[in-house]
């Protein structure tokens, strides 16, 4: 703070943005130009939603490998993707067709691992927090798709239903009825589940 008479601070130094997170449109002609920034502004933007969508279809074990192949998939075709408005539900389709081959190549390898089975192999040694959190996915992964979804978005990457609209292309008020239903039914759902 300045004293009356002396001369004023310095500025604090800022440093740049890499791109606006709002100008899509700019962002993705940007990733097009090869501008590195620009793609990993679109991956910090897009990755919580292949992140919820793959989490709430394939669960922890997979759900990165599925953001790793949405965004491969982006890079390859940021020629092709003319309509910045439908930046977000490509990234969706394009996470829940990933995470559908996951499942089908995890059945193939004989390894289908349900939620319900991380849980109680972790609460066998003793991780209460790590067999909750499995039983609430778990209870998650059996509610509809939508509200899978936006439940995902919400309890697990942390962001508030406006962003969630922002990120996914839905609006907010049918993020709102997603939230809501979605609740409804998981609460119901863990409480049919609760140990006894």
């Amino acid at each position: 703070m300045a004293l009356r008479g002396s001369s004023p601070d310095p500025a604090p130094v800022v440093p740049a943005a890499p791109a606006v997170a709002d100008d899509v449109a700019g962002v993705l002609a940007a990733a097009r130009a090869g501008g590195a920034a620009a793609f990993e502004a679109l991956y910090r933007r897009y990755a919580p939603v292949a992140h919820g969508v793959a989490l709430a279809r394939v669960g922890p074990s997979d759900a990165e490998d599925v953001v790793q192949d949405v965004f491969v998939a982006l890079h390859r075709s940021l020629t092709t993707l003319r309509d910045p408005a439908a930046l977000a539900s490509w990234v969706r389709s394009t996470a829940a067709h990933a995470a559908v081959d996951r499942l089908r190549r995890r059945a193939r390898a004989g390894r289908p691992e349900p939620l319900s089975d991380v849980a109680t192999r972790a609460a066998a040694v003793g991780d209460e927090g790590a067999a909750l959190r499995a039983r609430v996915l778990a209870a998650i992964q059996g509610l509809p798709e939508a509200y899978r979804e936006a439940l995902v978005w919400r309890l697990v990457e942390g962001l508030p239903g406006p962003e969630i609209a922002a990120r996914t292309g839905l609006t907010p008020g049918s993020v709102r009825v997603h939230l809501h239903r979605g609740m409804a039914q998981l609460r119901a759902a863990l409480t049919e589940d609760r140990p006894r």
